[in-house]
C-alpha cells in the first residue's frame, strides 16, 4: 500500500474522456504525478467531525479528490478555498472533495472549517494510519481517483485547483464511464 502514495514518476495511464497526450498535458500544467494503469489506492474508513463514518467503498462511482491537511500547514490554507469551490461547482456531477486531517482533534478542525467556511467532508485521521497507508510524506499532498476506482494523480505541496487546468482534468474525469475495476 505504501508503494501506491510514493510512486511519483510513472508512465501515464490512458484515460478514455480524454487522449493519453492531453491528459498527460494537463498532469504537467498543473505539475501533478500519474499513476501507472493497475494500481489501486488502499482502502480506509474513518468519521468525519460531525460524526459519520465514511469509507472509500461508499464512494464508489464518483471521481474523489483526496486532501491530507492539518490547521497548522500554512501551505494547506490557500487550497481548502479552491477545493470548496470545486465541491460546490461539480458535487452535482459526480466529483467527491474529502479533506483528510492529519493527527488534530475535532474541535480544532470545526473552527478551521467555520472560519473557512467549508461544507466538503472533513474526515480524522488521529493517528495518522490513513496518510501512513497512502505514504503521505508531507502536507499538503492531494490524490485524484476516477469513477471506476483508479488513481489518476498526486500532488504533494499546493497546486492551483481553481486554474482553467484543474476544472478541464475534474469535468474530464467526471466525462468517464464507470467500468469494473479489476482489483488484484
Amino acid at each position: 500500500m505504501l508503494a501506491w502514495g510514493i510512486v511519483v514518476f510513472v508512465i501515464v495511464g490512458a484515460s478514455p474522456a480524454m487522449g493519453q497526450s492531453a491528459l498527460a498535458d494537463l498532469l504537467g500544467t498543473l505539475n501533478l504525478s500519474a499513476y501507472a494503469p493497475g494500481m489501486w489506492p488502499p482502502p480506509f474508513t474513518g468519521q468525519t467531525i460531525t460524526g459519520r463514518e465514511m469509507s472509500l467503498a461508499d464512494l464508489e462511482g464518483r471521481v474523489i479528490l483526496v486532501n491530507f491537511w492539518a490547521s497548522w500547514c500554512a501551505a494547506c490554507r490557500p487550497e481548502m478555498p479552491m477545493f470548496e469551490r470545486l465541491h460546490r461547482d461539480y458535487t452535482i456531477q459526480g466529483l467527491v472533495v474529502l479533506g483528510i486531517n492529519y493527527r488534530e482533534g475535532t474541535q480544532i478542525i470545526q473552527r478551521y472549517a467555520k472560519e473557512l467556511d467549508l461544507t466538503f467532508p472533513l474526515l480524522l485521521d488521529p493517528k495518522g494510519e490513513i496518510a501512513r497507508s497512502y505514504g503521505v510524506i508531507g502536507l499538503p499532498t492531494t490524490f485524484l481517483v476516477s469513477r471506476d476506482g483508479r488513481p489518476v494523480a498526486l500532488a504533494v505541496g499546493p497546486r492551483q485547483w481553481s486554474s482553467a487546468e484543474a476544472r478541464t482534468l475534474i469535468r474530464a474525469l467526471l466525462a468517464e464511464s464507470v467500468t469494473q475495476k479489476e482489483v488484484p
